[in-house]
C-alpha cells in the first residue's frame, strides 16, 4: 500500500499529518488525517477513530475539532477519514443535494446502482483504512475506540454495536440514532441500500439494539439549540432503546449549543478523556 504524505505539521509535541492512498474499496483516491502524539520509540498507542458528518471531509475536525492538546496529554492517536468517495466518475446526487452522494456516504456499503462500485464506506472505515493505519503508524489494534458527529455519530454507534470486541468505547456528538425513522436516513439508506427496510437495520443504532446488539456503555452529547434535534437526531429513541436493553447511556443535553464545531470542540477533550479511561483498561 503506497501512502502519499500531503502535509505534516508539528503540534503539541506530536505530528498532525494528512495522507492519501488509492483505495481498493472505493476505487478512488482517499484522503485522511492522523495525529500521532509524542511517544517513545517502539511504543504502540491506542487509537480513536473519528467519523465526520454530512458535507464534511477529514479537514473539518482536523482544523476545527481542537483535539490535539488532549490527545497529546492522553497519548491517543486520532484518525479522521473522509465521509465518501470523491473524484472523476464518482456519482453524486442528481440534484446536487448536500445530504446524499458526495460528502454523504453514510458509512454503508451501497448495493444500488450507480453507487455500488464506489460507495463502500463501511468496508473502508472498518477494514481497509484500519489496515493502512496499522501498517504505517504506531497504533495498538487491541486498543481502538470510535466517535463521530451527526452522520458520523450514526456511523460510530453502528460500527461499535456491530464490532463490540474491537472497539472498547464509543461516543457521539449529535448523532442520527435512528436513520430508518428520519428524513436524512430514509433518503440515504433507501438510495444506497434499496427499498427493503430490513436491509437498513444493520445500519441503524436503535434497530441494532432492538435486534440484540450490545456495548458496555455509551456517551452522547447533543445541544438543545441544535436545529436538527427534533426531526433528524431524535436522541430520545436511543435513550429508550438503551434503557430497555440495560445499556448504560450517558446522554447529555448541553444548554445553548447547536450542531456546529463550536459545540464539538467545547466537549471534545471531555470525550477523549472518557475514551482514554476505557482504552487504558
Amino acid at each position: 500500500m503506497t501512502l502519499t504524505t500531503v502535509s505534516q505539521n508539528k503540534s503539541h509535541g506530536g505530528v498532525q499529518g494528512v495522507y492519501r492512498h488509492a483505495s481498493q474499496e472505493t476505487k478512488t483516491e482517499m484522503t485522511f488525517s492522523v495525529f500521532v502524539p509524542p511517544h517513545a520509540d517502539g511504543t504502540k498507542l491506542p487509537v480513536v477513530w473519528y467519523l465526520s458528518g454530512l458535507t464534511c471531509t477529514h479537514a473539518n475536525v482536523t482544523e476545527k475539532g481542537e483535539f490535539r492538546a488532549a490527545c497529546a496529554e492522553l497519548g491517543l492517536v486520532f484518525v479522521a477519514p473522509d465521509t465518501s468517495p470523491r473524484g472523476d466518475g464518482v456519482p453524486g446526487d442528481p440534484n446536487n443535494a448536500y445530504d446524499f452522494g458526495l460528502g454523504a456516504g453514510f458509512y454503508v456499503d451501497a448495493t444500488q446502482e450507480p453507487f455500488a462500485k464506489n460507495y463502500r464506506m463501511w468496508s473502508y472505515v472498518t477494514e481497509e483504512l484500519p489496515s493502512v493505519v496499522a501498517a504505517n503508524f504506531p497504533v495498538d489494534p487491541r486498543r481502538q475506540s470510535v466517535m463521530g458527529h451527526s452522520m458520523g455519530g450514526h456511523g460510530a454507534l453502528t460500527v461499535a454495536l456491530r464490532n463490540p470486541s474491537r472497539y472498547r468505547a464509543a461516543s457521539a456528538f449529535s448523532p442520527i440514532v435512528a436513520p430508518s425513522q428520519v428524513p436524512w436516513g430514509e433518503k440515504a439508506l433507501g438510495g444506497y441500500l434499496g427499498a427493503d427496510k430490513a436491509a437498513w437495520r444493520k445500519h441503524d443504532a436503535v434497530a441494532l439494539i432492538e435486534d440484540g446488539a450490545r456495548v458496555s456503555d455509551l456517551l452522547v452529547d447533543v445541544g438543545d439549540a441544535d436545529q436538527f434535534l427534533v426531526q433528524q437526531l431524535r436522541p430520545e429513541l436511543l435513550k429508550a432503546a438503551c434503557e430497555k436493553a440495560n445499556i448504560p447511556l450517558l446522554l447529555r443535553k448541553q444548554e445553548g449549543y447547536d450542531h456546529s464545531y463550536y459545540f464539538i470542540s467545547t466537549y471534545m477533550a471531555d470525550h477523549l478523556r472518557w475514551h482514554a479511561a476505557r482504552l487504558g483498561r
